[in-house]
């Protein structure tokens, strides 16, 4: 299957992209296509027109190769950082470039914090949003908490914070892939209603 795992911190020490790398190396040893979407490296502008209200053709060519990586992915990896109880601006500000390509598909929320709490109240604001687009967000979901003592620079496990996010990860891999299954399983059964 296809996974695409969408990062969006852009600040100038990010510590959630070993986050992102450890979920793009674990789902391809499990024989996924996965790729890393960083909003930064994509540079989106901030949302002026989403890429359905672009006529045919003119869109920035950034927008339409994510919208046709979007379209084509079997599901979702979602690495939500949390800023100040919310969700990373560049990560929502890359969604909201679309919608109907989110449609009918799993989402999966990995979340993660300098601190204690895990990203969990970016993990539960996600959580709606990504409903709302269209998504079925799985019920699988991980936080980790003082993500640099968590996960070294190339994105490999440490410590306590490590081990348990390599205890988790089977199983949210394992609830990703079954909901990306039964989707592409209907999908090819019956045309999405809308």
């Amino acid at each position: 299957m296809r996974f695409l795992i969408l990062y969006g911190s852009y600040r100038r020490d990010r510590a959630g992209i070993r986050l992102a790398n450890y979920a793009v190396a674990e789902l391809a040893k499990r024989g996924h296509e996965a790729e890393l979407i960083d909003a930064q490296a994509v540079g989106l502008p901030m949302l002026d027109r989403m890429f359905k209200e672009h006529k045919e053709g003119e869109a920035p060519a950034n927008v339409a190769e994510l919208a046709a990586k979007i379209r084509a992915a079997d599901g979702f990896v979602f690495v939500a950082g949390e800023y100040n109880w919310g969700v990373q601006p560049g990560l929502k500000n890359l969604t909201d470039h679309f919608l109907e390509e989110w449609f009918w598909r799993p989402a999966a929320i990995l979340s993660y914090s300098a601190g204690r709490f895990a990203g969990s109240r970016a993990n539960m604001a996600w959580h709606g949003t990504l409903s709302e687009m269209g998504m079925v967000v799985i019920s699988s979901t991980i936080g980790v908490g003082q993500i640099v003592a968590a996960l070294d620079h190339d994105g490999a496990p440490t410590g306590e914070g490590g081990a348990a996010l390599a205890r988790a990860f089977p199983r949210f891999a394992d609830d990703l892939e079954w909901w990306a299954e039964a989707a592409q399983a209907q999908r090819a059964r019956r045309a999405p209603p809308y």
